[in-house]
């Protein structure tokens, strides 16, 4: 076995899937084929991997019932990707809820699966730093000032990396939409700059947090985590139940923000996260979704993002459909004044738009 790479268990009651597997993997880290989760448990006592892949539908020993074993043991540490070929909603959430940080769906992309297991290990190694630089501001607490005041700036810089590293996880789903979370972050930032300035909305504005609101906004795609890679990179028009599932990440996005909230004090964070993924799809005429709010109904947040996140859709190629070029962009959205967007926001968006251009040429 070669230390130097990182080692996968792969559990999997199916030869062939552990063997495609394991021939994906091969190549980039040392890979362990189990066929069962007891043989997990077993291989668990001798050898200690950087990531479990399990697979959720087994005889005997099923993945909740492996998974769960694991998380309350000496090894609940190591993060879990749940393999399946059947999944839904509450399927996800419930593995989510056990700590699995991921599904994947079979049959798998090779390329995809290592570019989601390689995110994954990245942020693995940057929470450890995290809890590193932690135990160094502990220690020095009392007695160096300068020293916990320079590791706490290292520590935010460390929570920025590993909330963009989850964010690029869920943009590793959708292999076309490449810079989305970056770009409509930059669009919320202009948006904000532009707000405080011209006094628009300036009593919620000045209630805002904006470094935790630009930070959050990164998550407001999260619930795309449940979406099939099927449906998210479909190049042809989506059916109606597969349209009823893209929907559902909002929803999903928010249950699994919620989730995170019971087990963390950061709730400012969250909650402007939460905002974000339920709201960013809901239309000032009360059209949209999941809720179908109107007008100021709709959080001040998910109005911006609505704006931002409609920008990218139409300036980017898409599965389904060619860039339009910027000026098409700004009259559909100036159309849609009083319709999707909010008015006061179309109209400074209207004087702000170039920026918004210049964002788009910039992150590719």
């Amino acid at each position: 076995m070669d230390t130097k790479r990182k080692t996968i268990f792969l559990v999997d009651d199916d030869v062939t899937n552990l063997t495609i597997g394991k021939k994906a993997l091969s190549g980039s880290y040392n890979v362990f084929t189990l066929n069962s989760g007891g043989m997990l448990l077993e291989m668990l006592e001798n050898l200690q991997p950087d990531l479990i892949l399990l697979d959720v539908n087994m005889p005997e020993m099923d993945g909740y019932e492996a998974i769960r074993l694991v998380k309350q043991g000496k090894h609940a540490g190591i993060p879990v990707i749940f393999l399946t070929a059947l999944s839904n909603e509450e399927m996800e959430l419930k593995g989510l809820s056990l700590g699995a940080i991921d599904y994947i769906t079979k049959p798998f992309s090779a390329p995809l699966l290592l570019k989601r297991i390689e995110v994954h290990l990245l942020v693995e190694e940057q929470k450890r730093e995290l809890v590193s630089q932690k135990r160094e501001l502990l220690f020095f607490n009392n007695n160096l000032t300068q020293m916990v005041e320079e590791k706490a700036g290292t520590v935010i810089e460390l929570k920025n990396a590993i909330l963009s590293t989850m964010a690029e996880l869920v943009e590793y789903r959708d292999e076309i939409t490449g810079g989305h979370i970056v770009r409509t972050q930059r669009y919320i930032k202009v948006l904000m700059d532009a707000m405080k300035s011209g006094g628009i909305y300036a009593d919620e504005i000045s209630k805002l947090d904006e470094e935790l609101v630009l930070q959050s906004c990164q998550l407001h795609d999260v619930g795309k985590i449940a979406v099939k890679d099927s449906i998210l990179n479909k190049p042809d028009k989506l059916t109606l139940e597969e349209y009823e599932t893209i929907k559902a990440h909002t929803t999903f996005g928010e249950k699994v923000i919620l989730r995170l909230k019971e087990k963390t004090m950061d709730s400012d964070f969250l909650e402007y996260a939460r905002i974000f993924a339920v709201s960013h799809h809901e239309k000032w005429d009360g059209s949209g979704y999941p809720k179908g709010l109107k007008g100021e109904e709709i959080p001040l947040l998910g109005r911006m993002m609505a704006i931002g996140d409609v920008y990218d859709a139409l300036i980017e190629t898409r599965p389904y459909k060619n860039a339009f070029p910027h000026e098409n962009v700004v009259r559909i959205i100036r159309e849609g004044k009083g319709a999707h967007f909010d008015p006061v926001l179309t109209d400074l968006f209207a004087k702000i738009h170039n920026e918004f251009d210049k964002i788009s040429e910039e992150v590719k």
